[in-house]
C-alpha cells in the first residue's frame, strides 16, 4: 500500500490543491528519503523557487512536474501528502516540508519511513532509476495479451510472483494481484509458464477491470491510506478475497483461507481457484 489505484486517487485530489504553486523553501527532517541527489542541500535548490506545473504518475510513483525538473516520489507503506496552512503545527511523522509562497505547506507523513524521493530534468525521469525498468501497466497500449504470454512463457515463477514483478507489469501489488486472480479463476501458486493462452487473456482482462474498478472507488483502504483530501477509498467494500479471510466467499459461499506464496500473505477461495 498505496498501490496504482491509490497513487492514481492521490494524483488527481493533489491537482487543485499543488498546480501553480511555487515553492518558497523546504524542510527535510529525515535525510534518508532523498535519495537522489544524493545532498539534501541540492535536492532543496533543485526545488526552491519551482512552480508545479502538473502532476504525473508511472505505476506506484507519483511525478510532481516542475518547470524544468521533475520529483519522483514513492510513498512505499504509508506515506501521504497532504496540503495544509503553514501555521499548522508539525506532526511526529511529518518528514518533508514543502513551503509555498501562498502560506501553504504540502507535506510528507511517513510512519514507516520508507518512502523515497528522487528530483531529475525533465526528459531524463524514465530513464533513469527508479522508473527505467518498469514494465507496462495494465492501462497502457503496450500492455497486450501478447505481451503478457510471452513474459509469463519465460518465467517457472508463481504467477502471483511474476504478477508482483514490476519490470513484467507495473503497478499491481499484493492487494490487486489477488482480486484479479480470483476474477481469472486462477490459483496463485500456479507456475506462469504452464499457463494456457485463455488463462492468461483472463488474468489481462481482469487485472485492467481490477484496477479500473478500483480507481473509480478511489483506492482501498485497509490501514491508513487516504487520498491527498484525507479521504478513504471505498474498494475495500468490493473485495472478493483480499482481508477476507475465514469469510463465505461471495461467489461460491466457500470459506476463503490465507497462505503464503512467493513469501507474501495470499487470499485464496478454494473452490474458485481450484489447485
Amino acid at each position: 500500500m498505496p498501490e496504482l489505484p491509490e497513487v492514481e486517487t492521490i494524483r488527481k485530489t493533489l491537482i487543485p490543491l499543488v498546480t501553480d504553486k511555487t515553492i518558497d523553501k523546504i524542510e527535510v527532517y529525515w535525510p534518508k528519503i532523498v535519495k537522489v541527489p544524493d545532498d539534501v542541500e541540492n535536492f532543496k535548490l533543485l526545488l526552491e523557487g519551482q512552480t508545479i506545473q502538473r502532476m504525473g504518475r508511472r505505476g506506484k510513483f507519483l511525478l510532481f512536474y516542475f518547470d524544468d525538473v521533475v520529483l519522483i516520489s514513492h510513498l512505499r507503506m504509508e506515506g501521504k501528502y497532504r496540503v495544509v496552512p503553514s501555521t499548522e503545527q508539525k506532526e511526529k511523522h511529518t518528514h518533508v516540508i514543502f513551503k509555498f509562497t501562498n502560506g501553504e505547506d504540502l507535506r510528507y507523513n511517513d510512519v514507516r519511513k520508507f518512502g523515497t524521493m528522487h528530483v531529475y530534468p525533465i526528459g531524463q525521469e524514465f530513464e533513469s532509476e527508479p522508473l527505467k525498468k518498469l514494465g507496462p501497466e495494465p492501462f497502457d497500449e503496450n500492455f497486450t495479451l501478447d505481451y503478457l504470454y510471452e513474459k509469463l512463457k519465460k518465467t517457472v515463477r508463481p504467477i502471483k510472483a511474476a504478477l508482483l514483478d514490476q519490470t513484467v507489469v507495473t503497478g499491481l501489488g499484493n492487494i490487486y494481484v489477488d482480486e484479479t486472480l480470483f476474477r481469472a479463476q486462477i490459483h496463485p501458486s500456479k507456475k506462469a509458464n504452464q499457463l494456457t493462452k485463455k488463462e492468461v487473456e483472463r488474468i489481462h482482462d481482469e487485472s485492467i477491470l481490477t484496477l479500473s474498478d478500483a480507481v473509480e472507488q478511489g483506492g482501498t483502504t485497509i490501514r491508513s491510506y487516504v487520498n491527498g483530501q484525507g479521504e478513504m477509498g471505498m474498494f475495500q467494500q468490493e473485495l472478493f478475497v483480499y482481508g477476507q479471510e475465514n469469510k463465505e466467499c461471495k461467489r461460491c459461499g466457500k470459506l476463503i483461507y490465507k497462505t503464503k506464496v512467493a513469501g507474501r500473505g495470499t487470499h485464496i477461495c478454494p473452490d474458485c481457484q481450484k489447485e
